[in-house]
């Protein structure tokens, strides 16, 4: 076991692992109080050696650790990575690459839907982890032996579990499929925290352009207001309330002060001015420039034996091609396809979704295929 405190020691530790073909990576972080992840813990595995980095310890600069993770040489393999790439965007502005995300691989190959690592790592290598220490403070000083000994032991039983999907990828010909799913992974949009679109992660029924418009402000408020401060969303104002305020519009600090949850303390003071002044620009904004809510598209009559039908094959497909269902087409996409065929705008109609799935569909909807029942399996036959 190996717990990193100081710069020399970690730079040191990066010179050697700086020419591994790859690395398994894992974080240790706070968010229960915070707006930003308080990363506190870094594991990084290599051949022989595997560490865990004090991210809190007095002084030490990550400097060398962020400059290792940005080697294009070495691949950074990572369990579900999105919260620990979130976490390397926020401090460095940049995203390591390239990345491996196991989570993401093992769905390609038929493992099921988002499968946890302990279940990934019994399942590949027959390990078992501990998992006692998963919900300690990371923040709380010192670390103790166990939690050192669960942080690295995370990113050593990932290295056989990503060499023997990485085979399997390989050995399959899909490696070009998770490179698809990286993309998006990898992207900088994917991490950005614009305010200005704060409002699209909020649930409201019946919004019209107007009500979006003012939503939009608000909530882009509250998102800077929580930045500024780092703290939850919530402690700052709940969607609740927001969502009274984009319905009821209030114009002064008594109108402002009724709203539900909001109180007079906020109302009378500069967050509450703010708030009023938010509520003013989303009403003063142009008419073509309010959002437009999205309208799910009117489905012809009669459509429901078509999805079934199609749902089917997706089922059938799945199992063909060992790959979990929600990687290939949603319900809704099925839906989609159902309803409008190759104007569906969905992603099972591009890439080797396409292949593996939406081509298929299609021919079926169009009666260029037909599903029959040969002994026990299911069967796909042309049509003359």
């Amino acid at each position: 076991m190996t717990l990193i405190t100081d710069t020399g020691t970690l730079a040191a530790f990066c010179r050697r692992v700086s020419g591994e073909p790859y690395l398994t990576v894992d974080t240790e972080f706070m968010r229960e109080k915070t707006y930003w992840p308080i990363l506190c813990v870094v594991q990084v595995g290599a051949a022989k050696e595997a560490t865990a980095i004090d991210a809190l310890a007095p002084g030490i600069d990550l400097g060398p650790l962020f400059e290792l993770l940005a080697r294009p040489e070495t691949v950074k393999v990572f369990h579900a990575a999105r919260q620990d790439l979130e976490i390397f965007y926020h401090l460095t502005g940049s995203l390591p690459a390239p990345v491996f995300d196991t989570q993401v691989a093992a769905m390609v190959l038929g493992f099921g839907e988002q499968v946890g690592y302990e279940g990934l790592v019994a399942k590949t290598t027959r390990g078992v982890i501990d998992k006692s220490s998963r919900f300690t403070d990371w923040a709380h000083r010192p670390l103790s032996e166990k939690q050192i000994h669960y942080a690295i032991s995370d990113v050593t039983h990932l290295r056989p579990v990503y060499e023997k999907l990485r085979d399997k990828l390989a050995a399959n010909g899909r490696a070009s499929w998770l490179d698809e799913e990286m993309a998006v992974l990898t992207a900088d949009e994917t991490y950005a925290m614009d305010p200005d679109k704060a409002y699209l992660r909020i649930k409201s029924r019946g919004a019209k352009p107007r009500f979006l418009a003012v939503l939009r402000e608000v909530a882009a408020w509250r998102e800077r207001q929580a930045q500024r401060l780092d703290i939850p969303r919530n402690r700052v104002l709940r969607e609740e309330s927001l969502i009274e305020v984009a319905h009821h519009l209030p114009k002064t600090t008594d109108q402002l002060a009724r709203t539900r949850g909001l109180g007079r303390g906020l109302a009378e003071g500069k967050g509450g001015k703010a708030l009023l002044e938010a509520v003013q620009k989303g009403l003063a904004t142009p008419e073509d420039r309010c959002p437009r809510p999205k309208v799910k598209p009117d489905l012809p009559r009669g459509i429901g034996p078509v999805t079934d039908l199609l749902k089917v094959l997706l089922k059938m497909k799945c199992e063909e091609s060992d790959v979990a269902p929600k990687l290939l087409a949603s319900a809704a996409q099925v839906e989609l396809i159902a309803a409008f065929g190759e104007d569906a705008d969905v992603p099972a109609l591009h890439g080797w979704r396409r292949e593996v799935y939406g081509e298929a569909a299609l021919k079926l909807r169009r009666g260029e295929l037909a599903l029959s029942v040969q002994g026990r399996k299911l069967a796909l036959t042309e049509t003359a």
